[in-house]
């Protein structure tokens, strides 16, 4: 039960009673019958509505819970902007390598918080009850899905998936409003002992859900919206877009950057192949000794190409990791947020409005079965006991009703931080277009090299197969560079460097 202010409680069940009135008087076809029996239900519930406006003794209460729920000005309106919500706390989740256990091995993760400087280690199982606790006194918050648990073992790459998609629950929790301020987390990232699980319960056990704790619960309707049902629908459907069009996005990103990757596999075994035939010792046959120079100068030339593809190779993977951890995982956290918004706002139709739904057809049925006990005259006592069930059920749908705008208070809520945190997407978007462009550069640069590598060998090889020795060959080759670099001068990062000491690291790398 709830604590109800006399004035607000006074007006709210005289709309609820006027509500009651026009349902029963539809029903009831007997002017006097409903006079007879409007007077006894009357009675009754003047009863009920004096113990409800009495809060239970054995129902705690959270002090904190006061002062977080009731800001200054509007309660409604979140006054939270990106930078601060990032920085209420930065959560990491690292996997512990050994597996502890006497027969059933199981993986351990370490929590740290740099909001509690703190550490701690926690199982999947702990981060379960975690997530549970958090839905039973959060009911109509944003509450993150956890990753799913699988039962007949772990792969690296599950185990890996599941450790990022933990991280981005703990931290979504760790920043956001009502969570951040609420014992159930500090406890979660601060306990050390080895029975975090049972202090969760412990925490919730008893407490009651934020409805029955804030203060606010029952005024909820008050700070409302006249059209709050027009704003809720246009919201969800704007929302269900935007998770649509980022999971393809993501889905996209992801590709990309797995490409990435393996673009830099292929690249540093082409590299190789292309040293172990600039090492290969195969002796000539001797119908090849006229051009023995020859090869040799393409195997040296062959060494210095496959260190330029490792550097592409490297270069790709810092890419595709960068564009995971910046770009894919934080899209990842982004759709996480709007997923856990598309779950509350069915947990709101399927819960609340359901519920309320049910109660209303209950305290029909009890209505006709009351009209029905009237006319056949029934004994006292039963009907006395049927009018005080229906009062009881006025009580059950009238506290119902006072949940469900609070439901739509929350989600409204709610709905700003969706809004909060969007900006957040042109972060990433930035990011990404960011790094193609410096990748693209990179490699329009690396291949330009390449480009060059190659003619210099050839142009050498043309020389060498002239009979001209190098104390012509490198003047001549020299000259011929500086024609070739000159395009290339913009790009290069070592703008003091002279050409001809450009020219000379190029023949280091061809190990000339």
């Amino acid at each position: 039960m709830v604590s109800f202010k006399s004035s607000k409680h006074s007006e709210q069940e005289c709309q609820h009673r006027n509500f009651m009135r026009s349902t029963e008087q539809s029903l009831l076809s007997n002017e006097g019958e409903w006079n007879n029996f409007e007077n006894q239900r009357l009675c009754l519930a003047a009863g009920a509505c004096s113990y409800l406006a009495k809060p239970p003794v054995n129902e705690p209460r959270e002090p904190e819970q006061f002062l977080m729920q009731a800001p200054q000005g509007n309660p409604l309106l979140l006054s939270h902007t990106l930078q601060e919500l990032l920085s209420k706390d930065s959560v990491q989740v690292e996997l512990i390598p050994e597996k502890k256990g006497l027969f059933l091995k199981h993986v351990e993760y370490e929590v740290s918080s740099k909001r509690f400087k703190c550490s701690v280690y926690r199982r999947y199982n702990d981060f379960v009850v975690f997530h549970e606790m958090l839905l039973q006194k959060f009911p109509y918050r944003m509450v993150p899905a956890l990753p799913p648990k699988r039962m007949l073992g772990a792969d690296r790459e599950f185990i890996e998936s599941r450790r990022r998609a933990l991280k981005r629950f703990i931290n979504l929790v760790a920043r956001h409003p009502p969570f951040s301020e609420d014992v159930l987390l500090k406890l979660f990232l601060s306990f050390s002992g080895s029975d975090v699980q049972n202090k969760l319960r412990e925490l919730v056990q008893g407490v009651g859900d934020e409805f029955m704790t804030c203060r606010l619960a029952t005024q909820a309707k008050d700070f409302l919206p006249a059209d709050i049902q027009a704003q809720f629908a246009a919201s969800r459907e704007l929302i269900r877009n935007i998770y649509n069009s980022f999971y393809k996005l993501r889905d996209r990103a992801e590709r990309i950057a797995s490409r990435a990757i393996d673009n830099a596999s292929d690249l540093l075994i082409f590299g190789k192949e292309l040293s172990a035939l600039g090492s290969d010792t195969t002796p000539l046959p001797s119908w090849a000794a006229l051009n023995n120079s020859t090869w040799g100068t393409l195997k040296q030339a062959l060494k210095g190409l496959s260190v330029e593809f490792a550097l592409l190779a490297d270069k790709a993977v810092q890419q595709g990791k960068q564009e995971e951890n910046d770009v894919v995982e934080k899209l990842n956290l982004f759709l996480d947020l709007l997923q856990s918004y598309k779950d509350l706002c069915e947990r709101h139709e399927k819960g609340v409005l359901h519920k309320h739904q049910r109660a209303l057809h209950k305290y029909s049925m009890m209505k006709k079965q009351m009209m029905s006990a009237t006319v056949q005259n029934k004994e006292p006592e039963s009907v006395e006991q049927l009018e005080s069930r229906i009062v009881e059920q006025e009580n059950a749908i009238l506290t119902m009703e006072l949940r469900n705008y609070f439901s739509l208070y929350c989600l409204h809520q709610e709905t700003q931080l969706i809004h909060i945190y969007l900006p957040l997407t042109s972060h990433i978007l930035g990011a990404f277009v960011n790094s193609q462009i410096q990748g693209h550069k990179e490699g329009v640069l690396q291949d330009s090299v390449l480009s060059l590598e190659l003619k210099i060998a050839t142009k050498l090889l043309f020389l060498k197969q002239q009979g001209k020795p190098m104390d012509i060959i490198w003047p001549h080759l020299t000259e011929w560079h500086l024609i070739q670099l000159k395009p290339l001068r913009p790009h290069f990062w070592w703008e003091k460097t002279t050409w001809h000491e450009i020219v000379s690291c190029f023949f280091c790398c061809l190990e000339f």
